[in-house]
């Protein structure tokens, strides 16, 4: 699908047009993003947990890398037209290596890159053994990824700490208002964990704020309305469906090893083809369809067995 001219335009436009908070469930791979855009929603973000465990099969803690982060991406971005945040983890380096990596998101077709204060190797927000770096070196890695943006990266910063879990909310709140004014676009305080810290977050902090909502996480699952009325104008649910679908699969593989099948949990294969693409590859296949002949007769189409025009 096209994408637009400035991506970062188009996404700075919808934070600006919209007074309503932004519900954004987050994807995995190209398949689970064009779920969300057929749904309706109106942005997604990749989450390096649901792409660790989808692709390698291994957990959100430092070991996939940016080369496989961005791959995964530049495939997500292809295949849908809705604005996609991506989780660029700790940029995979130094302030120059931030710098890199929010180039290589603009490039892969992110509308905005995370970047996080978190230690290399990182851990996912709501588990254990966090830890973050110095505040200095956390607002440096912010700075370069403005200054990555303002060089010519079409992509907007979105900043995150995860002080809370080991250095308490009052760093975090510090840390949250100098990416403010390093010039970050979105600020991403981690795991609070009560709806006063969370309301403590928006008051003290001025700029757009995402929340992160993690099923049996730190923070309070607050629903939407709540959320936007605490000033949250982007809510998150990275997990939310990795963990569906594995549910399902896991289910109907106990079927299977029970002997039968799970034909009542399964889609209608018609269905199942649209959601691929076939149908738009078929439409798309007619358009470039040429005559043939039969030997000693007038050029045809002949029609294949989908009904298409060969």
């Amino acid at each position: 699908m096209p994408k637009p001219k400035s991506p970062a335009a188009r996404l700075r436009k919808m934070l600006a047009a919209r007074e309503d908070i932004l519900v954004m469930p987050c994807c995995f791979d190209a398949l689970s993003a064009r779920l969300i855009e057929a749904a309706g929603f109106p942005l997604s973000f990749m989450s390096g947990f649901a792409v660790s465990a989808a692709r390698l099969g291994m957990p959100d803690t430092g070991l996939i890398s940016y080369g496989e982060m961005v791959d995964q991406g530049r495939n997500i971005c292809s295949a849908v037209s809705i604005p996609m945040i991506g989780d660029g983890d700790t940029g995979y380096g130094n302030a120059v290596n931030v710098k890199r990596s929010v180039r290589g998101y603009a490039d892969a077709g992110f509308d905005a890159v995370m970047i996080e204060d978190q230690v290399c190797p990182k851990r996912c927000g709501h588990t254990r053994g966090k830890q973050v770096v110095p505040r200095q070196e956390a607002i440096a890695r912010v700075r370069a990824a403005v200054d990555a943006r303002q060089e010519g990266a079409d992509i907007l910063i979105l900043a995150r700490t995860d002080a809370r879990a080991g250095e308490g909310l009052t760093e975090d709140l510090i840390r949250a208002q100098a990416f403010a004014a390093a010039g970050a676009d979105i600020l991403f305080v981690e795991a609070p964990r009560s709806e006063d810290e969370m309301a403590r977050i928006c008051v003290e902090v001025p700029g757009i704020h995402m929340a992160n909502m993690v099923e049996n996480g730190d923070t309070p699952m607050l629903p939407p309305a709540d959320l936007e009325a605490l000033g949250y104008r982007i809510v998150a649910y990275p997990l939310t469906l990795l963990s569906a679908a594995m549910r399902a699969m896991r289910e109907s593989l106990d079927v299977m090893k029970g002997g039968g099948h799970p034909n009542d949990r399964l889609l209608d294969f018609a269905e199942l083809r649209r959601i691929v693409g076939f149908d738009d590859y078929y439409a798309e296949e007619a358009r470039y369809a040429t005559p043939t002949r039969v030997a000693g007769g007038p050029a045809s189409t002949s029609v294949n067995r989908r009904g298409a025009a060969e």
